[in-house]
């Protein structure tokens, strides 16, 4: 026998979860199938446990610093049982309160097992206690994010490597972590790594490290983690990976050079968890990397079905996944033509300092052929920064050079993300630098230094600042 309800939710993601309690709330018979966890990867393995883990690390980097600030502080070491239970307390409590947060609601049926299609609004579900059951829906949407992307590397199936998830179990610092893979994953645990002690190497198969940054954000950031004793190995990457008798674990790279280490991260990417949903029995395209296709609504190939977060292959943040949530909330519940259309996706990296970023950033802008002006202000010349002992990094802005508008903004530096959010507001509101170089911010803040970021694009007061005119229109003028 087949059940069927108004909506099936697949996944209690950020986006899955407080949809189903919104269709629920508004008369909806929904059922939501989660096969592990509530909350999704934010809650259970990634932003929560990763930046609690961070923080923790920033506290063993300032005590160690303490005698720079004229604090005398003993000797500093990091019990990583304290630190990993103190990790899992507040994951079990978050997931647990999102998971009867669902269940508290009139409306859902709740349902552990994993899905996959067997029609295009037909599902079947094996439960996670034994057994299976057909669903069937008007609408179906798919919320079951990503997992690491394991590379075929000759020798890696048979070492215990670590993930972003088993790492944060680890009981003991290791005594040098080597880790596959320069992004977000792969630089946060390697700084946290090298705060708690350990000695880390990152290998990074592109040329340019950070090769989606501008180049000079990029090597601003290179700078700042060999300055914190991280060993950085760029355009290259692993052909084979050994474990000899010894126990430790080897990595031969592609220029010949061997890498010793006792542990291994593996953060060289994402992969969609789409491959046990059967997507082929509905109809429901994807991409040659297995994320799902939609349009501006979200909407995948089949009607009445769609994805939302990391599954279909938009910018992989938590902050995305929830603002698809309240996108599909305001279409179907609400009648209104939100689209993701035009949709303005800040993001932050959460190494030390913060790397933040919104808009576009200067290669792009010249990509697109904007005539633009940049405006750049270190963070040594920032007052906050000077009294606080935090200069490393910078603030970048690039700026349309007729109307004044913010087309992005970077900032490097302790905070980032909150500057970076001051600047995004602006940007949403349409308003012009000149509203940051005339306005007036409490002293002495961090956001206060945008008065100066700002200023040099009319008075020459930084010696940072650069203006870009595309050469076409050069020609012409």
């Amino acid at each position: 026998m087949t059940d069927h309800y108004d909506a099936v939710v697949i996944g209690a993601g950020q986006a899955g979860g407080p949809l189903s309690t919104a269709l629920a709330a508004a008369g909806w018979k929904v059922a939501i199938v989660e096969r592990e966890h509530a909350g999704g990867t934010c809650v259970n393995e990634g932003c929560t446990p990763t930046k609690l883990m961070a923080h923790t690390a920033r506290v063993a980097h300032i005590a160690r610093r303490a005698p720079e600030y004229g604090v005398n502080a003993a000797d500093i070491s990091v019990d990583m049982e304290v630190v990993r239970q103190r990790k899992r307390d507040i994951v079990e409590s978050w997931s647990s309160g999102s998971r009867n947060a669902i269940e508290g609601t009139d409306g859902v049926t709740y349902i552990d097992g994993e899905a996959r299609f067997t029609g295009p609004h037909e599902l079947s579900v094996a439960l996670n206690d034994g057994g299976e059951i057909e669903l069937s829906a008007d609408k179906i949407f798919i919320n079951t994010g990503q997992r690491p992307d394991i590379p075929a590397v000759d020798g890696l199936s048979d070492i215990p490597y670590l993930t972003n998830k088993t790492i944060m179990e680890l009981a003991e610092v290791p005594q040098h972590l080597i880790v596959l893979g320069g992004g977000y994953v792969g630089l946060e645990f390697g700084q946290m790594f090298r705060r708690f002690g350990a000695e880390v190497t990152i290998v990074e198969a592109h040329e340019q490290f950070l090769y989606r940054e501008d180049r000079d954000i990029a090597e601003a950031v290179q700078g700042i983690l060999k300055e914190d004793g991280i060993n950085l190995i760029v355009g290259t990457k692993p052909v084979r990976i050994e474990q000899p008798d010894d126990g430790l674990i080897r990595v031969v790279l592609e220029t010949d050079e061997v890498l010793e280490g006792s542990h291994l991260l593996v953060a060289t990417g994402r992969t969609p968890n789409t491959d046990t949903l059967d997507l082929d029995a509905a109809g429901i395209e994807t991409n040659d990397r297995g994320y799902i296709n939609v349009n501006d609504h979200l909407e995948t190939s089949i009607e009445g079905v769609y994805a939302l977060g990391d599954v279909n292959g938009g910018a992989p943040f938590t902050h995305v996944a929830y603002d698809d949530f309240r996108l599909m909330r305001a279409r179907i519940l609400e009648g209104k033509e939100a689209t993701t259309s035009g949709r303005l996706v800040p993001y932050t990296m959460f190494i030390d300092p913060q790397l933040a970023h919104v808009g576009l950033h200067e290669h792009e802008a010249e990509k697109q052929g904007f005539d633009y002006r940049v405006a750049t202000l270190p963070m040594a010349h920032v007052a906050r920064a000077i009294e606080t002992k935090e200069t490393r990094g910078l603030m970048k802005a690039i700026v349309e050079a007729g109307s004044g508008r913010i087309l992005g903004a970077t900032v490097l530096g302790v905070n980032g993300g909150e500057i970076m959010s001051v600047l995004q507001v602006a940007m949403m509101a349409g308003l012009p630098y000149t509203a940051f170089r005339d306005g007036v911010f409490a002293h002495p803040l961090f956001a206060e230094s945008l008065n100066n970021l700002f200023s040099g694009l009319d008075d020459g007061y930084s010696t940072h600042l650069s203006t870009h005119l595309p050469q076409a229109k050069e020609a012409a003028v």
